[in-house]
């Protein structure tokens, strides 16, 4: 039994999600392949993944994210958690679900600090899955994991803000549904640092809002796109601020917790369909007389998967179980760990799985160079590992700087 333990309705969206697996969604992952590759674009929208949106909604497995019981089934950070791994298996069954990034974050985002005119004209048809969206954040001119750095300008002007400034990175925005920003700016320089930053709604098609062009992630470009996209003297509805001016910074931090641990639970789903990869290969090949699944280091490589994606489902459900408990400030520890040790575990069981593969497995005949591309890509999203790792070892010191003396082998030592 786990440590945290499945509720009855979690238990009962997990043996229909996976159902819905077996029996739709990795059967379409050939058709979705072949309709992208007929298409010639690499931004199409292939009728495959609009009908399995079709059967996961008669079945009941839509915006299973979504914590407000208005708008999806109300589960909790740890009732999702494992539906968000299961999910993280293929690459096409988030979307399928209406549970892909950043739509899930925008989508909280507008539900906790959209006005009824947002939550009309964009949250509703982004919960039908009719809409998608982006989020503007990351800046190439700027170290951007420093989001006080961000120098996107949003100048006030009578009962407008006018921005004016480059975005990229921005995912979502080649998405042939993309019609709305969530962009991040600085609205007053002269403010604390964690004040002069606001988010507002942009449609995409707003006079002087370009995308530029699209980014190639290692070499693959990614059907709803990376974005680099301008904004020249683009006028803003001040209506169209969220929450206020000031409180980008503080909505950032709201819309990354949640975001955090689905992809770290995508992640693990990742990691678990590559072990299977490996192990189905090793088994099955043979070399010098023996299946290399009979081989030392292979049986290692298997083995050290196996605790390697326990231990982190673990923490992962720790850290979900203490958003759902303590809040998002309080997990901000958990969640910052989480985000360091789920993509690194996933990319290294990726890699075996590649080398386990041979040549084949940095080809597009099996799922694992893009798996690798999308999971190497995750170490940089939402924040680098170094950022997290510096907010665990500040968060870690300061204990001890507030803490009294202290003994060292019989001798006192004053700590601070």
């Amino acid at each position: 039994m786990s440590v945290y333990e499945m509720s009855e309705r979690t238990v009962q969206y997990r043996d229909a999600l996976l159902a819905f697996m077996d029996e739709h969604v990795y059967p379409a992952e050939s058709v979705y392949e072949e309709q992208m590759r007929a298409s010639g674009d690499p931004h199409f929208q292939p009728p495959i993944l609009e009908e399995l949106k079709a059967e996961a909604r008669r079945r009941g497995l839509w915006n299973l994210f979504h914590p407000h019981p208005d708008w999806g089934p109300g589960l909790t950070n740890l009732e999702y958690a494992p539906l968000a791994e299961i999910m993280g298996r293929s690459h096409i069954a988030s979307e399928a679900c209406n549970c892909n990034a950043p739509d899930t974050g925008n989508m909280e985002v507008l539900t906790l600090f959209g006005t009824d005119e947002h939550k009309e004209k964009y949250l509703r048809p982004l919960l039908d899955g009719t809409m998608a969206s982006a989020f503007a954040m990351t800046e190439p001119a700027v170290a951007s994991s420093d989001a006080t750095n961000i120098e996107l300008s949003m100048v006030r002007d009578g009962d407008e803000y006018v921005l004016n400034g480059r975005k990229w990175f921005a995912s979502n925005a080649m998405h042939k549904n993309c019609k709305v920003l969530i962009v991040m700016g600085k609205t007053d320089p002269t403010a604390a640092p964690h004040r002069q930053q606001s988010m507002m709604v942009v449609p995409i098609d707003a006079p002087g809002v370009t995308v530029v062009r699209n980014l190639p992630v290692f070499g693959y470009a990614d059907r709803e796109g990376h974005a680099e996209i301008t904004f020249e003297n683009v006028r803003v509805p001040s209506k169209d601020v969220l929450a206020g001016e000031g409180e980008g910074f503080a909505i950032s931090q709201a819309r990354l917790g949640p975001g955090r641990i689905h992809h770290c639970m995508r992640a693990i789903g990742m990691a678990e369909r590559a072990l299977e990869l490996l192990c189905r290969r090793a088994s099955s090949r043979v070399t010098f007389g023996q299946p290399v699944s009979e081989r030392a280091n292979i049986q290692d490589w298997i083995a050290e998967a196996r605790i390697e994606i326990e231990m982190t489902r673990l923490l992962t459900l720790k850290a979900a179980h203490l958003m759902d408990t303590v809040g998002n400030k309080q997990a901000r520890m958990e969640i910052a760990a989480i985000k360091v040790a789920a993509p690194a575990m996933a990319l290294k069981i990726i890699d075996r799985a590649i080398q386990v593969h041979g040549g084949g497995g940095v080809t597009d005949d099996f799922p694992l160079a893009m798996m690798y591309a999308h999971m190497r890509t995750l170490r940089l999203a939402d924040g680098p590992d170094e950022v997290h790792k510096r907010s665990i070892a500040v968060a870690e010191l300061r204990k001890y700087r507030t803490a009294p003396a202290a003994s060292v082998n019989g001798h006192k030592v004053t700590v601070g």
